[in-house]
Parts: structure tokens; C-alpha cells; sequence
């Protein structure tokens, strides 16, 4: 065996001899960032290539499966919320994709629809929006709305039917919120997906909504997922965010998140509800 040369055993593959490991490698236990990947020669090893392969896959996947409206209205339907089907102006996903403009704006027949159901005022429309990954809004929505639900009966709040939303952007909220005559919405939508992150959930909370509100007007909670915000706590930082807008008329860069100082040991404080 020529100097240098690795023993290849059933554990050990001969290749893995030629893997340099980074030596900040433990570093990579503690975030999903890609680093501390280690090298083979001038390159990456294989697995990390082949790794970057895969999140990159799920990325475009997340972004272009199709939103099964269908299943969402029978999900959040069986948690005893009123549903209604809405579409945003895009006609397919690549003009969606193409035209971001159009994802902000209702259809017409959408348009008439909200306006037919809307009744009186009410504190909350929830608008649930494929966005940019139906993945996340098939994992995320159902079960966050289970736990934001109980901090609705809590709070005592009102609500429109949820509409669901295809093909939709977090303005489009802005148009059902103030056809369906409510104080605020919250437009749940999957997050631009990340290489490490293609089932991410955003919240995003707009008071007195109304078309023509910019981004500086929202507040938003990002992340929501098993590998992140947990739906709990994420329905009790909403929760914590619709009080305060509702009690001083306002939502965005004025109204900062500091729903922290009520955690208990890290966790957000129980529900005052009773058992029954």
C-alpha cells in the first residue's frame, strides 16, 4: 500500500479519507446555515453538494406546487371557521410569478363575491395565502389557526369568514380586509422559500386595512414552522400585536413586538380560559 493510502473497511469508504473537515464543524449542530462544510480538494465534498442539490429542489418546489385550495377549505372548515374561495387578479403562476402587481389585487368575480358576504363590522379578517409556498400553507396553516383560534375566543374577537386566497400576495389582504369591513387583517402566506427553509410561514397584521397601504404599515411574524416560531407561540406574539393595534388605532413601524416580557420561562403565558 503506497504511503499516504486509506484502508477501506464496511465504515469507512476510501473517500472519506480525502474529506477535510472544517474545524469549526460543531458550530454547524447549532443553525441551519450552511456552514463549516469541510472541503475535498478545491471543492466541496459530495454530500454537501448533493445536500445544496436537494434544498435547492424543495425551493422550487415549494414555490411552483400547486395550492390545493380545495383541501385548505375542508381543513380549516372542520376547525368551525366560515370559508370563502377567493383568487387574486393573477390568472396562472407565471403570471403570478412575472407580475407581482397582479397578485396584490383582487379578481373581479373575487371582488364581487367579498362584497356579497360582507355583513357588519367586524375586529378580524384572516386571509390564508398560498404566497410563494403552497408548502408552507399546506403544513402551517391548519395548525397554527388551531392554536390562534383559542386566542380569539380569549380576546373575544369578531371575524369575517377566512378567505382563502390563491395566487396571492400580503397586500391583497388590504382589499378583503376593507370589503369584508373589518378593524384589522392578518394574512397568513408562505414565505419566499430559503435553502434551508421551504415550509416558512408568515403572519402579517395591517390595522384599518384599506388598497394603497405600503409594507411600513404591516407587522410581521416570520418563521413560523417546526424548525422555528412554534404555532403557539406565534398565535400568542398575533394575539399580543392585535390588542395593541386595536388600542392605539395603528399597526406597523410605530407598533414594535415586545410581547416577550410576558413570556414565562421562554414559553407564552397559559390561556385564561377554563377547561370547558
Amino acid at each position: 500500500m503506497s504511503q499516504g493510502a486509506k484502508s477501506e473497511t464496511p465504515d469507512e469508504p476510501a473517500a472519506a479519507g480525502y474529506v477535510i473537515e472544517d474545524a469549526w464543524r460543531k458550530l454547524a449542530t447549532t443553525t441551519p446555515a450552511r456552514i463549516a462544510l469541510g472541503r475535498a480538494g478545491t471543492g466541496l465534498p459530495t454530500r454537501e453538494v448533493l445536500r445544496f442539490a436537494l434544498a435547492h429542489a424543495q425551493a422550487r418546489d415549494a414555490v411552483h406546487t400547486p395550492f390545493d385550495s380545495a383541501r385548505m377549505a375542508q381543513e380549516i372548515g372542520a376547525l368551525g371557521f366560515e370559508i370563502v374561495e377567493i383568487a387574486s387578479a393573477a390568472p396562472a403562476r407565471d403570471a403570478y410569478l412575472r407580475r407581482p402587481d397582479l397578485g396584490r389585487r383582487l379578481s373581479d368575480a373575487s371582488r364581487a363575491l367579498l362584497s356579497e358576504r360582507a355583513g357588519g363590522e367586524v375586529d378580524l379578517a384572516i386571509v390564508v395565502a398560498d404566497g410563494l409556498s403552497s408548502t408552507a400553507i399546506h403544513a402551517q396553516a391548519v395548525p397554527f389557526l388551531t392554536a390562534f383560534k383559542a386566542r380569539m375566543v380569549e380576546a373575544g374577537w369578531s371575524h369575517a369568514p377566512i378567505a382563502i386566497a390563491a395566487q396571492a400576495r400580503v397586500a391583497l389582504g388590504d382589499e378583503v380586509g376593507e370589503l369584508l369591513k373589518a378593524r384589522a387583517v392578518v394574512v397568513l402566506i408562505g414565505e419566499r422559500p430559503g435553502l434551508s427553509s421551504p415550509d416558512s410561514l408568515g403572519l402579517y397584521l395591517t390595522f384599518a386595512p384599506h388598497v394603497g397601504l405600503s409594507d411600513a404599515q404591516r407587522n410581521c411574524i416570520s418563521n413560523v414552522r417546526g424548525e422555528g416560531l412554534s404555532h403557539d407561540h406565534a398565535a400568542f406574539k398575533l394575539a399580543w400585536l392585535i390588542k395593541e393595534a386595536m388600542a392605539r388605532r395603528l399597526t406597523g413601524v410605530t407598533l414594535k413586538d415586545e410581547s416577550d416580557l410576558l413570556l414565562v420561562g421562554g414559553q407564552p403565558p397559559a390561556l385564561r380560559l377554563s377547561a370547558g
